[in-house]
Order: structure tokens, then sequence, then C-alpha cells
């Protein structure tokens, strides 16, 4: 008697753990079904659009690659995005990493300038961009400041050169507060005994820092320039916000994401645009890996 008792309720507490492991399940079901609706509907639709062609959906092949990697347009707007990102990255990156020694190095007052300078980055793009609409304009403040220094007066969105030099000062400036952020997490976790056993050395506190806290920054700057290169090669807020639809003046500020979204929305043709998404795709993982791999080399 004791035995079938023992059976069953053993059995009765393996089914309360499977029903009790369930209910998680249900807990995770609305974030899987958000997920399959609005993430794996999606790459899986563009894919089958990107074949097609027409209101009527008539399957072309691959043409639609083929017109778009043949489109002046658009490799143009690739242009324009590596150009705007790179410049980005070569200002942003350094600037950020030598604030964020500066502000590390501070006793006091740390904390208010962490948050003076995230402050843009938690600031909507639409709104930023509003706001150098005004600072980039040619009576704004970015010219009185830089005529006060000898400079001439730049009609910044007028030009296709300025005009892609007023979208790198705004995403530097967006984007800095973020770069100071991970630079300085990654600071605070360089164990202080390497600055006092090199200072018991006779280190000066410029060796101390070309030699301890470079070379553990090497990880957090890996990690900024792929998250760089990845959300710049998608940049489409910025440009068009200053630039418009067409990337004005003279497509100058017409990016890649832009040229999606001008076939696609602009448009109506959404096997180019589901084309030039996946090309964009294949961009983002080559640049990616090259990426990662040659600054491993360094490491």
């Amino acid at each position: 008697m004791s035995q079938i008792r023992t059976k069953l309720f053993g059995k009765w507490r393996v089914a309360s753990r499977r029903e009790s492991h369930a209910i998680w399940y249900v807990f995770l079901l609305p974030t899987l079904l958000g997920i399959l609706l609005f993430t794996v509907y999606p790459l899986i639709e563009s894919l089958r659009l990107s074949f097609t062609r027409g209101a009527n959906e008539r399957f072309v092949g691959t043409k639609n690659y083929a017109d778009v990697l043949a489109s002046e347009t658009f490799w143009y707007a690739v242009y324009n995005t590596v150009y705007i990102t790179v410049f980005q990255l070569l200002i942003a990156i350094p600037i950020g990493f030598l604030i964020a020694c500066l502000i590390n190095s501070l006793r006091r007052s740390s904390n208010l300038f962490k948050v003076l300078f995230y402050i843009p980055n938690a600031t909507s793009m639409v709104a930023a961009a509003t706001v150098f609409l005004a600072i980039l304009h040619p009576d704004g403040p970015l010219n009185y400041v830089a005529q006060l220094f000898g400079f001439e007066k730049v009609v910044w969105l007028s030009q296709p050169t300025s005009a892609k030099w007023g979208a790198i000062i705004l995403s530097v400036w967006h984007w800095l507060g973020f770069v100071i952020i991970i630079n300085l997490a990654n600071l605070q976790a360089i164990p202080i005994e390497y600055y006092e056993a090199s200072a018991i050395d006779g280190a000066t506190p410029f060796q101390q820092w070309w030699r301890i806290t470079v070379p553990n920054m090497v990880g957090s700057l890996t990690i900024l320039f792929v998250l760089g290169w990845i959300g710049g090669l998608q940049r489409f807020t910025d440009a068009y916000m200053l630039g418009g639809l067409q990337g004005s003046p003279a497509r100058s500020l017409h990016t890649v994401v832009g040229f999606i979204f001008e076939r696609g929305f602009g448009g109506n043709e959404y096997g180019i645009a589901s084309a030039a998404a996946y090309i964009l795709f294949v961009f983002i993982l080559i640049f990616t890996y090259i990426n990662t791999k040659l600054l491993r080399m360094k490491i």
C-alpha cells in the first residue's frame, strides 16, 4: 500500500512540476507572439516581396536585386551613408573617450557631467534634428560663433559637402553621450591596483594613461565601433529631417534607408525597396565581420 502511495505521490509531484514549468511558457507566449508577428513575419514577407514587382506582385526572380545594384542613386546613397558614418565615428569615439577620461579623473561633480553629456542621447532624433535646423540656419548660433573666430558664414544645408558635415555634427552631438557612458563604465572597471603599482614604479600620469588605460579600453572601443557602423548604415531620421525625402541638396543627404523609404512608401515599389533592404542587411554583416576581425587583431 505504501509503495502505491509513493508511486502516486511521485507521479503527482512530476506532473505538478510540469504544470509549474508550463505556466512560465504561458507568460512568455505574448512576447513570442509579438516576435513572430512583428519581426519574423515581416522578414519573411519582405524577402518574398523582394522577388516580386508591381501591384499584382508578379514574380521577377533576382531582377529587383540587379536593378538596385545597377542604380546610381542607390550607390550614391551608400556613399553618403558611409561618408557620414566614417566621420561620425572618427570624431565621436576619440572625443568621447577623452571626455570620459577627464570625467573619470574628477573627484567631484562627475555625475553632473555624465548627465549633461548624456541628455542629447536621451533626446529623440526628431527633436534634435529640429533644433539643429535652427542651429544650422545661415543666421543661426553656429555661424554666429564661427564668425566670432574669424570664419565666414556657411549656408550649411545649401551645398552637398556642407550639408553632409551638418549631418555629421548633429550625429556626433547626439551620439557623444552614449560613447562617454560606455567608456566610463569600462574605465571604472579597471582595477585601481594597476595604477597604484605603476605609481610605485615611478610612472607619470601620462604613462599610466597610455600603458594602462588605453590598452584596457580596446574592448569598449571595439564595441562602440561596431555598434556605430551598424547604426550608421541604418541612419535615416537625421538625414530625412535635414534633407527631406530626396536628401536635398542634390541628394547629398540621401541614405540607403532613405532610398528604401523613397522607393517603397514614396513610389510604391515594394519589391525594389525590399531588395534594397536585404542588400543593406548583407552590407551590415560584411562591415561588422570586417571591423570585428580587424579590431581583434589589435587586442
